[in-house]
């Protein structure tokens, strides 16, 4: 049998990860010239490390390159074990690449060993989600190259959807410029934002105000999740917990999943996106990173749909927690 490899910004919670015997490599992240790494999300103080950060603190990522994946992987290949490593899209990080390049020099190497290396086109729970695919793959006694290649199959078919708070952090990104950002957090323009078919983050919509974005990222749950009876549907947060609660709540009411995983953001990923960033992860049909998801348009959804999100939202055992400024809520 082959061992499940992934990194950190899988985003699976450390006994998780234990339970079913998966392998993770960090990613480091830097505040001011002192490195850390998240091996243990049970230690990790997201609300510390995102309220820092709300307060100013920068901190800076890295990749991991080929000489640290070479590293992880060659002990398990000298025991005559191979790897199925489930990495962060290559549209986000060129970490993808380094392990790729690893993967082939160990092979050299090692020439009856394998490395298979799956590009998610995801980040955070979308990749995790395919880490513990891999994991079932693995149980069930598929092998290898035949679980890599369903496993890239079904890449094509993860949605994942998000909105950010606040849109200085896109800027960082270099997904919006200076001038935008400045003019968009004005107005309290939230963004949606979903992952493409090449793994890279596009924005899709905007929205005036926290709970219509929220509510749009419901509203793209219901239009597009396919089989959701057996799903385990993800939602990760970069400490808003409360919002977090509440797009579980709107998830269950028309097309309730098998069961809902939530986390809060690791801290690599999340330095990108930023405090009270909300997303969503769930398989749809295998061409929903091209779909158009939402109109374009700022602060509009259908009126026939915002109408039915309001009537479901009465329903909810939970208000939304939004901000107390009476705009933000409406």
């Amino acid at each position: 049998m082959y061992v499940v490899f992934t990194d950190t910004s899988s985003n699976l919670p450390t006994p998780l990860l234990k339970e079913r015997d998966i392998r993770y490599l960090a990613y480091s992240y830097y505040i001011g010239e002192e490195e850390f790494q998240c091996l243990d999300t049970e230690s990790f103080d997201g609300a510390a490390y995102y309220q820092a950060i709300r307060e100013g603190r920068e901190v800076t990522t890295s990749q991991i390159n080929p000489a640290r994946f070479e590293e992880a992987f060659e002990p398990l290949l000298k025991e005559g074990k191979d790897i199925l490593f489930i990495s962060m899209s290559s549209g986000i990080s060129g970490s993808c690449h380094s392990a790729k390049m690893a993967a082939l020099e160990l092979m050299t190497r090692y020439p009856d060993r394998r490395i298979e290396v799956v590009d998610t086109l995801s980040a955070s729970l979308g990749e995790g989600i395919f880490a513990i695919k891999a994991a079932d793959l693995r149980d069930r006694g598929i092998p290898l190259e035949e679980a890599a290649e369903l496993l890239r199959e079904e890449a094509p078919a993860m949605c994942q959807v998000f909105t950010v708070d606040d849109l200085m952090h896109l800027r960082r990104m270099g997904r919006l410029s200076n001038f935008s950002a400045i003019l968009g957090s004005m107005l309290r323009i939230k963004p949606i934002l979903k992952g493409d078919e090449e793994g890279k983050i596009v924005s899709i919509a905007k929205f005036r105000g926290r709970r219509k974005a929220l509510d749009a990222l419901a509203e793209i749950y219901n239009q597009f999740v396919e089989t959701p009876e057996v799903q385990t549907v993800c939602i990760a947060h970069a400490d808003c917990p409360e919002d977090a609660a509440y797009l579980a709540g709107l998830l269950q009411l028309d097309k309730p999943p098998k069961d809902i995983l939530t986390v809060c953001y690791e801290p690599v990923t999340g330095a990108h996106v930023g405090p009270d960033t909300l997303a969503l992860f769930f398989f749809s049909h295998q061409g929903i990173r091209s779909e158009k998801l939402l109109p374009d348009l700022l602060d509009q959804l259908p009126v026939k749909n915002i109408k039915d999100i309001k009537e479901k939202v009465k329903k909810l055992p939970i208000p939304f927690p939004g901000k107390k400024d009476k705009d933000e809520r409406e």
